[in-house]
């Protein structure tokens, strides 16, 4: 099956993460992380997410999974320890037109977690469609050393130029030119032999 990669916007998103063990702790921070109104059914919690809870970052119903908890969600995960309650939270989702991952079970995910490489804004997903996420997961560590943490800044200084000659009126073809010369490899070696050059000036 063919997937359709996409970044989504989750801020103020209504989200819903069912189980809050060690298998939901790491979906549950993804998800606050990217701003979204989490909330998390389950009877138990790790101290992490309870302590979450209390600091207002996301909602804790500490009890079992019900069908209604699905009124209004736009996405859930269902992380709990149980395959049989996963594969009925997928399938309610299913029922509701709600995207739904239910951990380490493919045939229950309408959607997947990618590993991903995260420099600032820039993002570098890996899938491989729940085929071997240990694939996945190498690929990232490669990346890691392909794009350091330099990136950041990099990518932050391209984000201001493109707005600067978006607002002038270059000519449209020149502009795209010179974005796409600014994104080269050249210029970001050069970026960085630049900002050496300026510590070296405030030591």
């Amino acid at each position: 099956m063919s997937l359709f990669p996409i970044f989504l916007k989750l801020q103020g998103r209504s989200c819903l993460v069912v189980g809050a063990g060690r298998i939901g702790e790491p979906k549950i921070q993804s998800l606050v992380a990217a701003g979204a109104k989490v909330r998390v059914v389950a009877p138990l919690a790790t101290a992490q997410v309870a302590d979450w809870a209390e600091a207002g970052a996301l909602r804790w119903e500490q009890r079992e999974f019900r069908s209604t908890d699905l009124e209004g969600v736009f996405l859930v995960i269902a992380a709990t320890a149980s395959p049989e309650v996963n594969a009925a939270v997928f399938q309610e989702a299913q029922a509701r037109h709600i995207l739904c991952n239910a951990v380490d079970d493919p045939e229950h995910c309408d959607f997947y977690y990618p590993a991903v490489v995260q420099r600032g804004d820039l993002q570098v997903a890996i899938s491989t469609a729940g085929h071997s996420p240990a694939l996945a997961q190498r690929l990232r560590r490669e990346l890691e050393e392909q794009f350091g943490p330099e990136y950041e800044a990099w990518v932050e200084q391209l984000g201001t130029i493109r707005q600067q000659l978006f607002a002038s009126n270059m000519d449209p073809e020149e502009r795209r030119r010179l974005l796409h010369e600014l994104a080269s490899q050249e210029a970001f070696q050069r970026s960085l032999e630049n900002r050496v050059i300026a510590r070296g000036g405030n030591a």
